[in-house]
């Protein structure tokens, strides 16, 4: 069975560490603690006078000031680890935490996990290839020595780099490394962990790299652990739950996440308010309790995504680049069907290829494999139709040879929509208004990733005036951008309203356009 050695790296609130081990340790586990020097010595004097006869606890065997960036942080993790080789002979795995991680599963089913997954937990992606950095340095950290903090000595850390750039003082990746980046938040095998101390007192030469580069705990494990152990044996995700805003800060859990938070495929959450204490005792009796069901549901991230997304004019930046490129031309007319339901803008769109010859493609900047002609390459993806949209629409009425085309688009896509109908060529505009049951709320949550098939009914009926709400927000702009030849039908309507709405859209004769409107299959679900 596993037994946990837990890597709890701290600087701060020594009753809530003391409380932490305790929770951790009666469960038959252990804890290896790293307190921070930098910390007042009285903090780190209560720790150890409240634990020090614990027998499943232990400190790292030397105590050092660390500073976020630094190399200090790695090498701290390494001390708690060697304490904790030494003081747990029986420990099976390796977990890192932080002051502020608690566990959103069960001790009897994390055992079971480690257990059942013979494998080492560590996110360990190409650094060059990955998109894991997403802005600043990437490969500066690696090819410059870093000596000082950009958080502390900002000054004395761009006045070494800058130094080293001009004077082209760079160097050169251990040749046999390939170097990995990844979260910090690990669960290692013993055997990884003997392997990962071994290659520290042999490879003095990637020790020395490692010492000075920049943020090097999200590169120093992760790399050693691909060096030493099969590709087979490493699952590339971290066992703990975390998430980062936009700013890069990591999300704070209240007490209200508490069914969020194990309802995620995790082990362990970061970060949990200091304030929640009714979420901390709930977690806490969670961990020793037995014969828990846990019901899987894994829509955290996502469903923060959305929730964060909401209400944002222009999102996260302001008015996005919008491509330049030469008209679709003045004499051509593009139609454009608004549907928040897919499937019944599908279906009238396959309607209306039954009564006209007009060229036609489904949601086409919302669905990968939306049928579409070979376009030289243009065509292949989502993110180059949409960065390409105006040149992509050309070639397709010059591939169809017609002056009209019709396409779906869900409501979302504003800004496509504001960008087509700036052009000097006609954009016809159909919004279909539908009504939005329950069940379907829940459809979509699903197909989006907002909510699974193990979510509860509370949060659904939490999330689903959110959904319905947003919808209706998504319409509301679009009426409020005032675009010309603008027309809608609606569910609710009757055939003639929409019959004369189709007319105008289609430009065509009201029995035509009645013929279309009739098709009593349309709205249904």
């Amino acid at each position: 069975m596993a037994k946990i050695a837990y890597i709890l790296l701290c600087h701060k609130d020594p009753d809530a560490i003391i409380k932490q081990a305790e929770r951790l340790t009666t469960a038959g586990d252990y804890m290896s603690i790293h307190f921070d020097a930098r910390s007042d010595s009285a903090q780190f004097a209560k720790i150890h006078a409240a634990l020090k006869d614990n027998a499943n606890v232990t400190f790292a065997h030397r105590r050092i000031r660390c500073g976020w960036g630094e190399w200090s942080l790695v090498q701290a993790t390494l001390y708690a680890v060697e304490s904790a080789v030494e003081a747990f002979p029986r420990a099976t795995h390796f977990y890192m935490l932080s002051g502020d991680c608690m566990a959103i599963k069960s001790a009897e089913y994390t055992h079971q996990f480690l257990d059942e997954n013979d494998a080492d937990f560590i996110e360990s992606f190409d650094y060059f290839e990955s998109d894991w950095i997403k802005t600043g340095m990437k490969e500066e950290r690696l090819i410059y020595r870093h000596f000082f903090n950009e958080r502390t000595q900002k000054r004395r850390f761009y006045a070494a780099f800058n130094a080293q750039r001009r004077l082209g003082l760079t160097r050169d990746i251990p040749a046999d490394i390939q170097v990995q980046i990844g979260s910090q938040w690990w669960c290692l095998r013993r055997r990884t962990i003997e392997w990962v101390l071994e290659f520290t007192r042999q490879r003095r030469d990637v020790m020395r790299f490692f010492r000075s580069t920049w943020i090097p705990d999200e590169t120093f494990f992760q790399t050693i652990v691909r060096h030493v152990v099969p590709e087979d044996e490493i699952r590339t995700r971290t066992l703990t739950f975390l998430l980062f805003t936009d700013y890069g800060m990591p999300v704070t859990f209240y007490d209200d996440h508490y069914d969020l938070l194990l309802s995620q495929d995790f082990l362990f959450a970061r970060k949990i308010s200091a304030e929640s204490n009714d979420l901390k005792r709930r977690l806490g009796l969670l961990y020793a309790a037995e014969n828990v069901q846990f019901q899987i549901s894994n829509e955290g991230a996502s469903l923060f995504k959305f929730l964060t997304g909401r209400g944002r004019i222009g999102r996260r930046f302001a008015t996005r680049f919008w491509e330049t490129e030469s008209t679709l031309g003045r004499e051509r007319e593009l139609l454009v069907i608004i549907c928040k339901k897919w499937h019944v803008a599908k279906r009238l769109l396959e309607r209306i290829r039954q009564v006209t010859n007009v060229p036609a493609m489904e949601y086409l900047f919302n669905e990968e494999h939306t049928p579409l002609p070979d376009l030289g390459g243009i065509q292949k993806t989502l993110e180059k139709r949409t960065r390409h949209r105006r040149a992509l629409m050309r070639m397709l009425f010059d591939y169809y040879e017609t002056d009209r085309l019709i396409v779906c688009m869900d409501p979302s896509n504003l800004d496509l929509l504001q960008d087509f109908a700036g052009d000097r060529s006609i954009t016809r505009m159909l919004e279909i208004q539908c009504d939005f049951s329950d069940d379907y709320l829940v459809g979509h949550a699903m197909r989006v990733g907002l909510a699974g098939e193990q979510t509860s009914q509370e949060t659904l009926e939490r999330l689903l005036p959110t959904i319905r709400n947003d919808m209706v927000f998504e319409s509301d702009r679009i009426r409020d951008a005032d675009f010309e030849h603008f027309n809608r039908i609606r569910e609710s309507a009757d055939i003639e309203d929409n019959t004369k709405a189709l007319a105008n859209f289609l430009t065509m004769p009201d029995d035509k356009a009645h013929e279309v409107a009739s098709a009593d299959y349309l709205f249904s679900d």
